[in-house]
């Protein structure tokens, strides 16, 4: 990339890009390479801050950036595995490769696309990292690699006319088929899935799994991080993570989880806490009652109440401002001042858009209402405001 085009770049990385495109390029610019790196920048900006500030690297078509790991989520994953040797077998933007290569000695990016692993090399050497590039499909490169201490591998999740798929089955590479393999080559395997995916079916399908980490970022769940071991048979660990937030991790067993009898609460009380999506996802709701001293409002809803603030909740905290049986009357009751609000439904037979129309409340951030049901399927409305920090 010479210098015109890297100038050009500099001066128009908070542009629009189409209306950028419909421009005259300065002389000696390459227009449409510039033209992809803005379009990549602004999108990487937020997600992978260390690499879209750093103008000699070089970024492919949408479609990878879109897929890639976020700079936190690599971050995580990197501090999972330790060694000496390592591989990811679907390098793709070589985001993960990159962070998690920093805890080995040495690392293989294996990639099918030509023209990724071009932009790879031309990465790593800028990032002054010692990657070795593997032009290969992960099964060409398992058939022939020296045994490695860990591998990682994020399967394809979209099939031939671009859909995003979820299943195990419907990914390429398909790992429940390849994971004899890959344990073979690996004493541990990490495998990064959708998030969509159905934990239980995987854990069906998947053997000698040690760990799976839920993983959100920011509130929004991202991925689901198998770490498989060879010969490992014990009891699964789960371990839920909200990066980018002060909340804690959450670990646990399906077996503590099963064992725990869950408090109920009788009302709502002053602090009503909903979990955050990575600790929903992985099914940890009775075992919170007895972790952060809690109670369930019912067995289905899956919100959370206390009469004092447990401020260390690994979720959403709000005070309650008032809560009513639901009723035609409420509008004039509970909510007689409220005209804008941002509405939740957990276990209640209404939608978000017929509660609305209901209540007639449009949509507001100065009120939060949560609409569920109560120990004896009592169905409520609870007024809520967030506490102040």
């Amino acid at each position: 990339m010479n210098e015109s085009t890297k100038q050009f770049i500099r001066e128009n990385l908070n542009a629009d890009v189409p209306t950028l495109a419909l421009k005259k390029a300065p002389v000696g610019t390459d227009f449409s390479l510039a033209l992809r790196q803005i379009a990549a920048r602004q999108l990487l900006r937020k997600k992978v801050p260390e690499w879209s500030e750093n103008e000699d690297l070089l970024f492919p078509a949408h479609l990878s950036i879109e897929q890639c790991s976020s700079e936190a989520s690599a971050n995580y994953k990197a501090n999972l595995l330790k060694g000496n040797t390592f591989a990811d077998l679907t390098g793709g933007l070589g985001i993960d490769t990159y962070y998690i290569s920093q805890h080995f000695q040495q690392a293989d990016y294996v990639e099918r696309q030509a023209e990724l692993c071009d932009l790879a090399r031309h990465n790593f050497e800028v990032l002054n990292a010692n990657i070795k590039v593997w032009n290969e499909t992960a099964e060409e490169y398992l058939s022939h690699c020296e045994p490695k201490d860990c591998v990682f591998i994020d399967p394809a999740r979209r099939d031939e006319y671009g859909r995003k798929t979820v299943s195990i089955a419907d990914c390429t590479p398909n790992v429940a088929d390849l994971q004899v393999l890959l344990l073979q080559k690996a004493e541990k395997v990490m495998i990064k899935l959708s998030p969509m995916l159905d934990i239980s079916k995987a854990l069906e399908e998947l053997h000698q799994v040690r760990e799976v980490h839920v993983v959100a970022v920011a509130n929004e769940c991202k991925e689901l991080d198998f770490i498989l071991e060879r010969g490992y048979q014990g009891e699964i660990q789960f371990v839920c993570v909200n990066l980018l937030t002060e909340q804690p991790e959450v670990r646990f067993t399906m077996e503590e989880e099963r064992n725990s009898s869950g408090k109920l609460a009788e009302s709502v009380l002053k602090y009503l806490y909903e979990p955050n999506p990575a600790v929903m996802k992985a099914g940890c709701f009775k075992l919170l009652t007895q972790r952060f001293d809690v109670f369930k409002l019912h067995k289905n809803s899956n919100l959370y109440t206390s009469e004092d603030l447990i401020s260390d909740f690994p979720g959403r905290i709000f005070e309650v401002d008032g809560w009513t049986p639901y009723n035609k009357k409420v509008k004039q009751t509970l909510l007689q001042n409220v005209d804008k609000a941002s509405i939740a439904v957990r276990n209640f037979p209404l939608s978000v858009a017929d509660l609305r129309k209901t209540l007639k409340i449009s949509d507001g951030d100065e009120w939060f209402l949560f609409a569920t049901t109560l120990k004896g399927e009592q169905k409520i409305l609870i007024k809520t405001k967030k506490p102040p920090q």
